[in-house]
């Protein structure tokens, strides 16, 4: 019944905006996702609120651009790492605007913090975030792009989709900045289960 409740914080936004972006093509409504096509576990963000809810300046572009801070249940025993990717589909592109993404995020963790996401010392290896995990490209390069979205264009929604795998990524067949398309094949068939939530921005 998860996917109940995860939808109605979308339908609302759609009812009351109108917009209508992409959101058949964001990562976890790609194939890999067959035998998980609904979230499995419930994502919270302490700081700004439910899924669905306006992201406040310190978290957009225009502010202190801040990662939010992520919450989710405590990890399923096979559950052998995290991947986490933050998209945008409501930019008027063929397909989401990614804006942020992660792989080796540890088993162990049940949530995330701004922190986080702070680059370690290169000396430690490229790309390694002081959480011990490691960022990949997004679309506007850095560790994560911060929402910022055309002024009149309307509301946008900001997807951050956590994904579950029973085994590791190999990262020797990803390049030293991992790409989407990478990623996503590295997924495949290890999918365990996924949470989201979305936060919304509008520049007027």
């Amino acid at each position: 019944m998860h996917y109940i409740q995860y939808g109605i914080g979308s339908l609302l936004f759609l009812l009351l905006t109108g917009v209508k972006g992409h959101e058949d093509k964001l990562f976890t409504r790609g194939p890999a996702f067959a035998a998980y096509p609904y979230p499995t576990f419930f994502i919270e963000c302490p700081e700004i609120g439910a899924s669905g809810s306006r992201m406040d300046i310190a978290h957009a572009y225009d502010g202190s651009g801040y990662f939010p801070e992520l919450r989710w249940p405590i990890t399923t025993p096979d559950t052998q790492e995290y991947v986490l990717i933050c998209e945008d589909p409501d930019e008027p592109l063929a397909a989401p605007v990614i804006h942020g993404l992660y792989y080796g995020i540890p088993p162990v963790f049940i949530g995330l913090h701004r922190s986080d996401f702070i680059e370690a010392d290169s000396r430690n290896g490229p790309y390694r975030l002081r959480g011990g995990f490691k960022y990949g490209a997004n679309s506007g390069g850095g560790v994560y792009l911060a929402p910022q979205p055309a002024r009149g264009q309307g509301p946008h929604r900001y997807f951050f989709e956590l994904i579950a795998l029973n085994h590791t990524i190999d990262q020797s067949k990803l390049s030293p900045m991992a790409t989407f398309d990478e990623i996503a094949r590295q997924i495949a068939g290890k999918i365990i289960g996924w949470g989201e939530w979305f936060g919304v921005v509008e520049r007027i």
